[in-house]
């Protein structure tokens, strides 16, 4: 028999104005989602869908599960981020996400939510330093078979600033419109801040701690509720 769930939909890491930022599926867990969780993001085709299972400690920490269209993440960036954010508006802000890989730190102000996590908990990617941003314009998504890889130039290194995309078939996912797991990890690989304006215009910003540990923050904005039968 079909299942009616209610998907909160945000967009993380959006320009200031509100405008681009990567679409975040949200779903409170249940009866209904127990073990059916792949199924579900598959079925929704965001690039991630979180499962919000529980919160552990009100106002404390709540644990989650990510999930892309082909398989489960220990730990992703813009899912983190997004719900954040999205724990803090519906005024139940949590200091932590418990996620499979460790506990994630979260602040929000506003509209900003930022998450400090360990570089080694992303995914392995292929960097692709190209001389432009024009170069990385230029790039095919279909052109990458298998894998995951980011690509990036700068716009001005001076001041840590990059235009970048990625695109991780692998995980079932053409083209990722922002990854903040991509941005901790190349954080840590240059090892200074960066500026980065991903995808048709999302912007992250991230901030090495010096302990191993990376901050990547940004906008997101709710951007509707849908009731999905699966």
């Amino acid at each position: 028999m079909d299942e009616t769930i209610e998907v909160v939909v945000v967009r993380v890491f959006t320009d200031e104005s509100g405008r681009n930022g990567n679409e975040l599926g949200i779903v409170t867990s249940s009866p209904a989602t127990a073990s059916r969780e792949q199924d579900i993001a598959n079925a929704l085709g965001f690039s991630e869908t979180v499962f919000v299972d529980e919160v552990d400690e009100p106002g404390r920490a709540a644990r989650i599960r990510i999930f892309t269209p082909a398989k489960e993440l220990p730990f992703a960036g813009h899912p983190s981020v997004g719900t954040a954010w999205w724990l803090a508006d519906r005024r139940t802000p949590v200091d932590v996400l418990r996620e499979p890989a460790g506990e994630v730190e979260v602040a929000v102000a506003v509209d900003t939510a930022w998450i400090t996590a360990r570089a080694e908990w992303t995914p392995a990617f292929e960097w692709l330093e190209l001389k432009s941003p024009e170069d990385v314009d230029a790039l095919d998504p279909f052109a990458f078979t298998s894998g995951q890889h980011f690509a990036y130039a700068w716009i001005d290194e001076a001041a840590g600033t990059l235009r970048a995309r990625m695109f991780a078939p692998e995980m079932g996912i053409i083209e990722d419109e922002a990854t903040g797991a991509a941005a901790i990890a190349l954080t840590a690989r240059l090892g200074r801040p960066l500026s980065i304006l991903q995808g048709e215009g999302s912007q992250l910003a991230t901030e090495p701690l010096g302990d191993g540990r990376i901050r990547v923050g940004g906008t997101t904005v709710y951007d509707r509720t849908i009731d999905a039968t699966l």
